[in-house]
């Protein structure tokens, strides 16, 4: 695959195949599912559809502020964190845009679209260091180009590497003092123990946090993110968006998935489970790892196209991460799903490699 995770229906029309037939490792989903209360409410408030939703998202939105202890003004929902990627450039008319590679390709796509003129600086990151962040040089690059604004994904997709809060305050202040905006596009960090910094866009003029709740609740289909942003920001954003782009059953899904709290917990303890279960797999295929703290992995291995030639041949889709900048054909993404599955895919890894 050359685009985004997830394109079933293309992966079956080429190979003329059901859905039931296919295995996909390459968008990174939570593996319990969507879960049975969001379901419940989702069907619960079909009988809505007839009318238009509430633009504002205003029950949602009240529901996430309570949940994270933040001004409701503060937060815009929007149709996946991707609508709010592709609206921040729009609205803020970004000239100049520095960003960490290799990292999600929509935030460069979404500059590019906003404004074509636009610069675009790649900072790159080291296979040799694991692709981690060195903030003493980031800052030292954005001080030296002075861009708008700068991307960050925490944790970084597809590398799965997590920047810690403090790390991510100290950068953030250093654009605040440079009139530098900061977006930290956390739609992984639920997966995570901590470090995400939704509670500084208050005190940061130039910090912008996107959330997701498309992959942490399984809402894939039905698309569901949010943004905190600075209140000057999201008054801007308000006025350029369109209307009615967060649909009556997401809002719903999102009020019922913030309830969830069993849920997370036992997330927490099934990804914990199954990631030792891949990882002391790969090992033993002597398949080589970036160490993810994140529900997927990138694999890198001489033989990454074969394989994946391989196992798309038996149904099981991968993230070729070939268009990723800074990587190339080596190199592989994989979900962390459920245990039957991961001993799948596992098995048919060591065919194919065999």
């Amino acid at each position: 695959m050359t685009g985004h995770g997830g394109d079933i229906y293309d992966f079956m029309k080429e190979r003329d195949i059901e859905q039931k037939s296919v295995v996909d490792f390459s968008a990174s989903i939570n593996p319990l599912g969507t879960p049975e209360n969001v379901l419940l409410s989702i069907k619960k408030h079909l009988k809505d559809i007839i009318n238009y939703p509430d633009t504002g998202a205003a029950k949602l939105t009240d529901k996430i502020a309570e949940t994270l202890n933040i001004n409701p003004k503060s937060i815009i929902c929007g149709n996946g964190s991707t609508e709010l990627i592709y609206l921040v450039p729009r609205a803020m008319r970004f000239q100049k845009i520095l960003i960490p590679q290799p990292t999600f390709s929509d935030y460069e796509r979404a500059c590019r679209i906003a404004c074509p003129e636009c610069i675009v600086t790649d900072h790159m990151l080291e296979h040799k260091n694991s692709f981690d962040l060195e903030p003493g040089k980031f800052i030292d690059q954005t001080l030296s180009i002075k861009p708008d604004g700068v991307f960050i994904c925490n944790p970084n997709n597809p590398t799965g590497r997590l920047i810690e809060k403090k790390t991510i305050i100290r950068i953030a202040e250093v654009m605040r003092k440079q009139k530098i905006y900061t977006i930290i596009d956390e739609s992984f960090i639920d997966f995570c123990s901590g470090g995400s910094v939704t509670n500084e866009v208050e005190n940061n003029p130039y910090l912008v946090v996107l959330k997701s709740m498309t992959k942490f609740y399984a809402l894939a289909g039905l698309r569901l993110g949010y943004g905190i942003f600075p209140l000057h920001i999201a008054k801007v954003l308000r006025e350029c968006r369109e209307p009615w782009s967060v649909n009556t059953l997401a809002q719903a899904a999102g009020i019922a998935a913030l309830d969830e709290n069993a849920y997370r917990e036992k997330t927490m303890k099934v990804l914990h489970k199954q990631k030792i279960i891949l990882e002391k797999g790969l090992k033993g295929l002597g398949i080589d790892y970036i160490p993810s703290q994140a529900n997927y992995y990138l694999l890198h291995t001489p033989r990454a196209k074969k394989l994946a030639k391989r196992l798309t041949q038996r149904g099981i889709m991968v993230r070729d991460c070939s268009n990723f900048k800074g990587l190339d054909h080596r190199y592989l993404r994989i979900a962390v799903k459920s245990q039957k599955q991961n001993i799948l895919f596992l098995k048919h890894m060591e065919e194919c490699i065999e």
